[in-house]
């Protein structure tokens, strides 16, 4: 199995955490769709990204169940071929399951300044703890906490509406970036997510009132 850029040093720190008192407390988050991608997560963090482990989440499942108003957000896309605007866009999202083995995904360490940084990317999402649910006990072995985004009440989509979309660009980022840390853990992203529930379309960038470092291809 590939592990991206996975270093010694961090695998050291991996499998030997500090302990006692005095050990400095460190973060990271679990990544489960376009944060995998290092360009993307370089683009947004401004520094280059290290996957500290690939790993699981137990007791979750990841579904295309958040939603984009296309219109009224700081991003408005087209069809690429029609020029027609679609009323929503769809995002990949962290589901409670607890029957669940769980999505794969990657853990990267993360300053306070840089959560806040990814705030801004992630305003559809809220932070939640999950560092009980990482599935691999080594993998989160160096870090006093772990978290990860899943939708906000008012972006949560459990079914989405016949007027949605899944934008190529995002969905082929994501499948970009599964299958740089190996064909087994693409395979598994597809095998944990299912199908794509909507049309999935190409698309243009009609109107930009993004954030410096926010995704302009999704």
């Amino acid at each position: 199995m590939g592990v991206g850029r996975v270093t010694d040093r961090t695998h050291q720190q991996r499998h030997q955490p500090d302990s006692g008192a005095d050990a400095p407390s460190r973060t990271a988050l679990f990544a489960y769709g376009s944060l995998v991608s290092f360009a993307s997560a370089e683009r947004t963090l401004g520094r280059p990204v290290e996957h500290a482990a690939v790993t699981r989440l137990t007791g979750w499942r990841r579904r295309w169940s958040q939603i984009r108003d296309n219109h009224a957000t700081e991003k408005t896309f087209a069809h690429a071929e029609s020029g027609e605007v679609p009323a929503h866009c769809l995002g990949l999202n962290l589901e409670p399951d607890p029957s669940g083995s769980g999505p794969n995904g990657v853990l990267i360490e993360l300053s306070r300044a840089e959560l806040e940084r990814l705030a801004t990317r992630e305003v559809r999402y809220d932070l939640i703890d999950v560092t009980e649910a990482i599935g691999d006990d080594h993998a989160a072995a160096a870090f006093s906490h772990v978290v990860a985004y899943t939708a906000k009440p008012e972006n949560f989509a459990p079914t989405p509406p016949p007027d949605a979309v899944i934008l190529a660009p995002y969905l082929r980022a994501v499948e970009a970036a599964f299958g740089s840390i190996g064909a087994d853990q693409l395979e598994l992203f597809r095998e944990t997510t299912g199908p794509t529930p909507v049309e999935v379309i190409e698309a243009i960038l009609v109107r930009d009132e993004i954030p410096p470092g926010n995704p302009r291809e999704w």
